[in-house]
């Protein structure tokens, strides 16, 4: 067989050898508008993490809506959390986000541990965020319904996959699993989250 033959017969094994491409996580830079159209509330979806402590969260988390408003400074969000961890609803309401607006960075605090991440560009009612910790990669998806179309749940685990996470590494969230919201009215058997 002559060598060019050999070579066109031998591409399309190339080609499917080859891993899909993915797009890159392009961050938000921070302006005058991005802040604001974070204010409000938002459902966690679905996230991946290597980072320790939030690995242990999202394997006990089930659902969470959380809220962002405007804080005692312009560089400060106060969050509210009303989440499901395994089968106790608990609504927080002392968390802060840090933003550091000349490298568009989010930093969170809790319980004596720092969570960094980048605002990834996106939609206007989704929330994605890659999170770095101390080298640990993380991915986490939020949006202002609980519900995303299938197709933007499909890029998203794209996304996850081509940051080298696996199906079992994928944490989802349920809607069956939703605690009362302060905003809505609660129907009898309801269990009001305990406030921490």
């Amino acid at each position: 067989m002559p060598p060019p033959l050999a070579l066109l017969l031998a591409l399309p094994l190339a080609l499917a050898a080859e891993p899909p491409t993915c797009a890159p996580l392009v961050p938000v830079t921070f302006d005058n508008t991005t802040i604001p159209g974070l204010l409000g509330h938002w459902f966690y979806i679905m996230g991946s993490s290597r980072y320790p402590p939030h690995l242990a969260e999202m394997k006990a988390l089930k659902h969470a809506v959380f809220s962002f408003y405007p804080g005692s400074h312009k560089d400060e969000l106060n969050v509210t959390e009303i989440m499901r961890m395994n089968e106790t609803c608990v609504a927080k309401n002392t968390s802060k986000i840090h933003v550091f607006s000349e490298n568009s960075t989010l930093a969170h605090v809790e319980d004596n541990v720092m969570s960094t991440a980048k605002l990834i560009q996106t939609d206007k009612d989704l929330l994605i965020l890659n999170h770095f910790n101390s080298g640990f990669p993380g991915l986490s998806l939020s949006a202002r319904t609980p519900n995303v179309s299938k197709e933007r749940l499909e890029e998203f685990r794209a996304q996850l996959h081509c940051l080298g996470f696996t199906d079992d590494e994928m944490f989802f969230t349920s809607e069956k699993d939703a605690c009362p919201l302060p905003w809505e009215k609660t129907g009898e058997g309801d269990t009001e989250p305990h406030l921490e």
